[in-house]
């Protein structure tokens, strides 16, 4: 009886292989170099970065609702796929993002307006660019989608005097880094506070600014805010490596942590903290982006004490053995030596 011939019907790839195919070509995408022109745009427009939960969006509504009560146009956009750079300037509500409203819009086959995606709190505008569901998408290439739906609604004609854009700084992709790559703001300032982590992410970002100034970019970092600064000085010191000012520095505070909690605004004028946030305001419309010089690891390491960031200890390198967690059968070679070879 002979054996059944067995085929390989030809079609399309696997959903898992087209989909692994798809996240390589995705992740070869590199950002553009930016433009070599001198930035001429009136409207400042500062994308402040940091660590996940450092407190840029504490600072970000505050800073922006400082500023529209000193008279200037401000606009807040949240550039994080967790949507919550706005939360705490609407009282802990969400504002519908750009991307999941664009998607139902189309969907109904209909256009995005304005007021589908800005909204306003006695004088600041602010939106959410949004991003995909977990696990269904890139956070960065969200990010691209996001600001190319900004384009169509006519971002480079809106009248702001300030352009605010919170962005995630322990995020390395390209979309993140889309406003030191493109020459899409003037300036970045860093959020971090006394601890290597924040730090690192601080670091990162410098180095970020100094990569694309070499391939003649524009964008500069303005200074550092320290949040939750316990006065241990590490932050400072850093700011001083890299050659860059504190712009501010927000105590760890119990009333700020709890009004921070409820979702209040601390910086309401006559308030106790409005001082420390129109300094702020201040100090942010007049730094100039400078050129950072970011530090080493064993640089940034240097800042901290060494029991604190456990120096002295030996990298020790692995064996196969200890890989296998248990003794390896070493075989005889069957290479032939040849006398006189």
């Amino acid at each position: 009886m002979n054996a059944p011939v067995i085929r390989r019907v030809s079609g399309p790839a696997p959903a898992s292989e087209a989909m692994h195919a798809a996240l390589r070509e995705e992740a070869s995408i590199e950002p553009e170099v930016p433009v070599a022109a001198p930035a001429t745009k009136e409207t400042q427009i500062i994308a402040i970065y940091g660590k996940g939960g450092i407190g840029k969006s504490f600072t970000l509504a505050n800073l922006s609702y400082t500023m529209a009560q000193q008279g200037k146009r401000v606009l807040l956009i949240g550039c994080d796929p967790k949507s919550d750079t706005t939360s705490l300037l609407f009282g802990g509500r969400s504002c519908p993002t750009i991307i999941e409203t664009s998607s139902k819009k189309k969907a109904a086959g209909e256009q995005v307006a304005i007021g589908d995606v800005c909204f306003k709190r006695d004088g600041v505008f602010a939106m959410e660019l949004g991003g995909p569901e977990v696990g269904r998408g890139c956070g960065g290439r969200g990010i691209i989608h996001g600001f190319e739906l900004l384009e169509k609604l006519g971002f480079h004609e809106w009248g702001f005097d300030y352009v605010l854009l919170d962005f995630l700084g322990d995020v390395v992709c390209g979309g993140f880094g889309l406003p030191i790559a493109r020459d899409m703001c003037q300036k970045v300032i860093v959020v971090g506070s006394n601890d290597l982590q924040s730090l690192y992410v601080a670091n990162n970002v410098c180095s970020a600014v100094d990569y694309f100034r070499k391939l003649g970019g524009n964008v500069g970092v303005a200074g550092m805010v320290i949040n939750k600064d316990d006065g241990t000085g590490e932050a400072q010191a850093f700011a001083d490596k890299v050659g860059i000012p504190v712009l501010s520095a927000i105590p760890a505070d119990d009333d700020i942590r709890r009004k921070s909690a409820n979702y209040e605004i601390v910086g309401q004028p006559g308030g106790r903290w409005a001082p420390m946030f129109e300094m702020l305001a201040e100090q942010v419309a007049i730094a100039p982006p400078v050129r950072p010089h970011p530090l080493t690891h064993e640089g940034l390491l240097d800042l901290f004490k060494g029991d604190a960031v456990g120096r002295g200890v030996t990298l020790v390198p692995a064996t196969t053995d200890d890989m296998c967690a248990a003794s390896v059968n070493t075989r005889p070679s069957l290479e032939v030596l040849y006398e006189g070879a």
